[in-house]
């Protein structure tokens, strides 16, 4: 159970650096198609800002605390700090490429969940990989 939690702790993690990271984008990205990147990144922060809500009650439904600090979510994420300032497409590029490590969090702990037979936390996290499926598809879209 304590593997389960934990892993619990990184799907919270990657979605604040993933939102944060998102959120970065909207504040700063430039060029001739500003309002569509602008608008598209705003969509994804505030999604995936308002499920962190929800995974720190998952957590706390395996009666455990959810992490809630800048230094463990660096400890418990793949997903690295953006400190440049990169064009709109490598921002895109970026965004997909989290987008997998989520995905590939998500899908494990959804695993582990099942063999512990937590039934409703493997439907959530299902929902949540549905829901990162389309933004993978939306973001792989633009890169094309």
């Amino acid at each position: 159970m304590e593997t389960l939690i934990g892993l619990m702790g990184k799907v919270l993690a990657d979605a604040y650096a993933f939102q944060l990271k998102a959120n970065l984008y909207h504040w700063n990205v430039e060029g001739p198609n500003f309002p569509q990147y602008h608008d598209f990144f705003g969509k994804l922060y505030e999604e995936v800002f308002g499920a962190a809500d929800e995974i720190a009650e998952q957590i706390r439904a395996l009666d455990a605390y959810a992490p809630g600090s800048f230094t463990k979510f660096l400890e418990l994420t793949d997903i690295e700090c953006e400190m440049n300032q990169p064009t709109p497409i490598e921002m895109i590029r970026k965004l997909s490429e989290d987008n997998d490590k989520v995905l590939a969090t998500l899908n494990l702990t959804l695993k582990l969940a099942d063999e512990f037979d937590k039934q409703g936390l493997v439907d959530y996290l299902a929902g949540r990989i549905d829901i990162h499926n389309k933004h993978g598809w939306m973001l792989r879209s633009i890169i094309k």
